[in-house]
Order: structure tokens, then C-alpha cells, then sequence
């Protein structure tokens, strides 16, 4: 799975970056891991140069095979036992008059344990809307209950692809309520906002590089998972570069390096960490499109041979929603290890981590070092 884990990796950032460019005074949350697989998936069934596009788009390169190495990570993140329960769910509703071909949903389930489903979209795109939206639901155990908006799909929709993604960690060292308190978030130079912010001290890895500004890594340990935050600036002074600059020279290379164990040293350190809940919800085909991977989303163009008889199919949506909670009672997420990229910390006698203003996050599943989840917290 090495291979798989490298390619969303790099998918991960540039991803993220697309993500949030537009609006950078807006939130940001996805998963990659699964958006990536999502994507994978599709490739099974697509041909010609809507293979090239999707194959660029994810990283790859045109003789590899992801596929195995999906079928092989996905099992580990979905451990049985594992401290943690985590969902990634995706699969492809279809026109119940469009006929998957056997060999494509065999190699769904084969790779990807992803079942297809056809529906009535034609005669009643609001039912199938419904029953999209209630199998999300149970997937995700509440968690993401109306992924589909009402008129979302229509009369004309024929092939709809969901990924949605839900992760409740069960717990490692509690937080005391009595240890949060309110404090002002800057969202930026001129504006605060009161929020609820944590307070722990302990050992906890820690480290500093200097990749012409000074960064700040901060790793919180958790059952079966760990929060690792990345930050530049010093104390609770808002940083000069700001965390803008941050995003734009960050890679999958250097975060791996950033955060790798031969760079943190377990320190002493006191901890402030604001409540923070986000629910992100995107059309990943007007994302992937962006990325150059265009003629799956055009009839005429798009090459789904592959996947049912109806050879002139195109993908007509790609949907992608994700939920992080971080409060006094532990992590909870739509994952298992975060990085946080957030301007602004100085060594004093006792190092502070005061997570007070905009930053950037990774959630990564430990075991297999995969990039999870991926965002940018820039607003309460």
C-alpha cells in the first residue's frame, strides 16, 4: 500500500490548496484518503484519456496499478478492534436503466469492498435523492444525515458517486472541564472572536525547523491515534508571514519530514487547543475538473466503457462530505491523527502551544501514515 499512501499523500496537499485558494477566509475539510479511492474506483471502469486524466490527477503513473494498494490499505484503516471507529463509504448510484457490467462490480468489491446500486432517478430522482441520503445516514452512523441538498439530482442524472467520511475516536487522555475557559481567536490582525479553549501540560513530542521562518511541531498522543499540530510565529503573537505562505510551500515531503519521530523530542509543554466542530461538503467534480480531469464529467467525451454497457455514460456528480470534532471530551472525526499547520510560538522556560488563530490541519491513520483528512480552520 506504500505507493497508494505516497500518491494521496501528494493528492492530499494539492487537494487542500485547490480547496481553499478561492476563499481563504473560509474553513476547509476533506478527506483525501477517500476521495482518492473514490476516484480509484471509477479508474476501474474508465478507458483512453479519461484513464490518462484521472491517472495524472491522482498522482500515478500510467503503468501503475493503485488498486492493490487500495485493497490493501483500506482493510488496515478499517481494523476490527480498532480504537476507533471509523467510516469511509462511497459507492455509485446508477439510472436503474443503465446495466453495470459483472466484471466492474466484481473489481469494486474485490479492491474496494464497494457494492453498486441502481435507481430510479428517471421516474423519481426525489425517492432516489431520499434513499441516498438515508444509506449515508447509516453508514455514518447519524453523523452525516442530508448529503444530497433537495433537487440535487433530477430526471436526467445517471451516474452519481458519494464518499463520505466519519471517524469517533474512543478516547484517550481526557480533558478536565474545568481546565477551558474562553479566550479571544483572531481570525485576523483586525477581528477576535470568544471561543472555548483547552488547556493540557505535559510531554509531548515537540520540535522546531527553520524553513526560513520558524515552525512548531506539537504531537498529542491519543488511543490508537495521534493529533499532531504544525505551527509558525512565536507565542501568542500573530506571525508576519502569516499561515497563507505556509500552505503555499507545504508538501506531502516536507510534512512526512516535519513530523517524522527522528525530528520530535517529547518536551514539556503547555497546550491551548480550541473547541472546533467542522462539516465540509463539496462537488468534487467541479474540484477534479480543476485538476484536469475533465472528460469524466462531459457525455461525449467520457470514457466509462468499462463500467456498464451504456458506453456514452458520464459521471453526472461527485460528492464528498467530511466531519471533524475536536472538544474537552477527546477527538472525533470524520480520523486517526491530526496535523495542525498554525502561524504563530516561542521556547520560554516552559514551551506554550496556543492554537488562537487560523491553522492548518492533517489527521493521519498511524499505521499505514496515511493522510486521512486535511483542512484549514481560519474561522469560529
Amino acid at each position: 500500500h506504500e505507493r497508494a499512501v505516497g500518491a494521496s499523500g501528494a493528492f492530499a496537499i494539492h487537494l487542500r490548496k485547490l480547496l481553499g485558494q478561492d476563499c481563504p477566509e473560509h474553513n476547509v475539510f476533506c478527506s483525501p484518503v477517500s476521495t482518492s479511492s473514490a476516484l480509484a474506483m471509477v479508474l476501474l471502469g474508465a478507458k483512453g484519456s479519461t484513464v490518462a486524466q484521472m491517472v495524472q490527477a491522482l498522482g500515478l503513473s500510467s503503468v501503475e496499478d493503485p488498486h492493490g494498494g487500495f485493497q490493501s490499505l483500506l482493510p488496515q484503516v478499517h481494523r476490527p478492534g480498532a480504537p476507533y471507529s471509523l467510516s469511509i463509504v462511497y459507492r455509485l448510484f446508477s439510472e436503474e436503466s443503465c446495466e453495470f457490467l459483472p466484471s466492474f462490480q466484481e473489481s469494486c468489491l474485490l479492491f474496494y469492498q464497494a457494492e453498486l446500486e441502481p435507481l430510479s432517478f428517471a421516474k423519481a430522482p426525489e425517492r432516489s435523492r431520499n434513499h441516498i441520503n438515508a444509506w449515508v445516514s447509516r453508514k455514518t452512523e447519524g453523523k452525516i444525515s442530508e448529503l444530497l441538498a433537495k433537487n440535487s439530482t433530477d430526471e436526467e442524472s445517471r451516474l452519481v458517486l458519494i464518499n463520505a467520511v466519519y471517524f469517533k475516536g474512543k478516547g484517550g487522555k481526557q480533558v478536565d472541564k474545568s481546565c477551558t475557559r474562553k479566550m479571544p481567536f483572531k481570525v485576523n490582525q483586525k477581528e477576535q472572536r470568544p471561543v472555548q479553549m483547552m488547556f493540557q501540560e505535559g510531554k509531548f513530542p515537540w520540535a522546531h525547523v527553520s524553513e526560513g521562518q520558524e515552525l512548531t511541531m506539537l504531537m498529542l498522543p491519543d488511543e490508537g491515534m495521534d493529533l499532531s499540530m504544525v505551527r509558525q510565529g512565536s507565542g501568542h503573537v500573530w506571525p508576519c508571514l502569516g499561515e497563507q505562505q505556509v500552505e503555499k510551500s507545504l508538501t506531502s515531503e516536507k510534512l512526512q519530514t516535519w513530523t517524522s519521530p527522528e525530528q520530535m523530542e517529547r518536551t514539556k509543554v503547555e497546550v491551548f487547543l480550541r473547541r472546533f466542530k467542522l462539516q465540509e461538503e463539496y462537488d468534487m467534480g467541479a474540484v477534479l475538473q480543476a485538476l484536469r480531469v475533465v472528460d469524466a464529467f462531459h457525455p461525449g467525451k467520457a470514457d466509462l466503457s468499462g463500467t456498464v454497457v451504456d458506453s456514452e455514460l458520464c459521471l453526472s456528480k461527485f460528492l464528498h462530505r467530511s466531519v471533524v470534532e475536536v472538544n474537552v471530551e477527546g477527538m472525533e472525526a470524520a480520523a486517526a491523527r491530526a496535523v495542525m499547520v498554525i502561524p504563530g510560538c516561542c521556547l520560554k522556560s516552559l514551551p506554550v502551544f496556543c492554537a488562537d488563530h487560523p491553522f492548518l490541519f492533517f489527521i493521519r491513520h498511524n499505521a499505514t501514515h496515511s493522510l486521512l483528512f486535511c483542512g484549514r480552520f481560519t474561522s469560529p
